[in-house]
């Protein structure tokens, strides 16, 4: 779809900040292993958390507005491995509320600390928990039993109910609701109104505290269901590697219903553009690191970024309030490269509120 806007319409972006944000995964440091993770988490080794804090300082240090806590772990096992364990559950698939913890929200305490003394106004944050529909397919497949579903539903709320109540030195102020099987898999039993009524209840202790609540989709292509849904607020929609992705959205449906959207303005497919780049060289770009940074100062530069989220707003305007990667880094090479498109993320989008 071919789209113009002008500089007056533009200008109006600095009157409606679009945030820039994160979706929460991220390289973990060149000397640890992933398959170290679980266990560094069963002992809440000291290590691995400066490892969490470490990162959630460069996300902030690459400038994103509101940061999600870094996530290492699977993003199905951290939440199943409570739910599933019968000494945290208040019943089969409902975990008890005071058992319903994110650690990594207690490790990233002090960096809110830090960033309060230094800026004298709280961190903002973006909490992210695995949705009930994504942990539903994860552990039981293509069956359909909507009182489970509904169990892993109210489970998630306590999840982000228990991180807002116990939350000091930074303020949540996103909470995204991670559900990459709406609109892809085609295992999924349920009738609309069972997903509907599910992400309800997982939004609800958000909503209640007027929290942006955000549905993160792999695909659009059942948004109007989310438009269905009172406690969600925000669509996100990874369309850096999938422009057409925005296509298949109608702001009037937007408008109507109220809701907003999360638009990803920078690759996160690191594959698929090494992959090009191995076209390009005829050689793996993996075992030449020179190569590969062409990701970062060629593929993936703020101008590019900024080209995007231009065009996005041009089809959006006002309905966007955040901007940022597609999906998750932890899949890149490095830190460094992780930050270093961060950094081009946040100049992008700044540059465009400049003109």
């Amino acid at each position: 779809m071919k789209v113009s806007i002008s500089i007056k319409l533009l200008k109006t972006i600095v009157n409606n900040m679009i945030l820039f944000d994160d979706i929460g995964s991220y390289p973990l440091p060149k000397d640890v292993k992933k398959d170290r993770v679980p266990e560094a988490v069963m002992k809440k080794d000291p290590k691995f958390l400066t490892i969490i804090k470490d990162a959630m300082r460069q996300k902030i240090e690459a400038g994103v507005d509101v940061p999600t806590y870094p996530q290492f772990q699977d993003m199905n096992q951290q939440f199943l491995g409570i739910i599933n364990d019968e000494s945290m559950a208040e019943e089969p698939l409902l975990v008890r509320k005071d058992r319903a913890r994110i650690m990594e929200l207690e490790a990233i305490e002090e960096v809110g600390a830090e960033y309060y003394k230094k800026n004298e106004k709280k961190l903002n944050i973006r909490v992210c928990v695995t949705g009930p529909v994504e942990l539903y397919q994860k552990q039981f497949g293509g069956t359909a039993y909507t009182d489970v579903l509904n169990n892993f539903a109210a489970s998630i709320d306590r999840f982000i109910s228990n991180s807002i109540d116990n939350a000091k030195s930074f303020r949540i102020s996103t909470i995204s609701i991670d559900e990459p099987s709406i609109g892809i898999n085609p295992q999924i039993m349920f009738n609309d109104s069972d997903l509907e009524g599910a992400l309800e209840k997982a939004a609800k202790t958000a909503s209640s505290h007027k929290i942006d609540t955000e549905i993160h989709l792999h695909s659009p292509l059942h948004y109007k269901l989310v438009c269905n849904v009172p406690s969600i607020s925000v669509i996100g929609v990874e369309s850096a590697a999938s422009p057409s992705y925005l296509d298949l959205i109608d702001k009037k449906d937007l408008e109507k219903s109220d809701k907003f959207l999360r638009v990803g303005v920078a690759r996160t497919d690191i594959f698929n553009m090494s992959s090009i780049l191995n076209e390009k060289y005829g050689i793996n770009v993996w075992k030449d690191p020179a190569k590969l940074e062409e990701i970062i100062t060629v593929m993936e530069t703020p101008q590019i970024i900024e080209k995007r989220l231009k065009k996005a707003y041009a089809l959006f305007g006002d309905r966007i309030k955040y901007a940022g990667p597609d999906c998750g880094l932890g899949s890149w090479p490095t830190q460094e490269m992780a930050f270093r498109l961060l950094k081009n993320t946040g100049i992008g989008i700044k540059d465009l509120k400049k003109l």
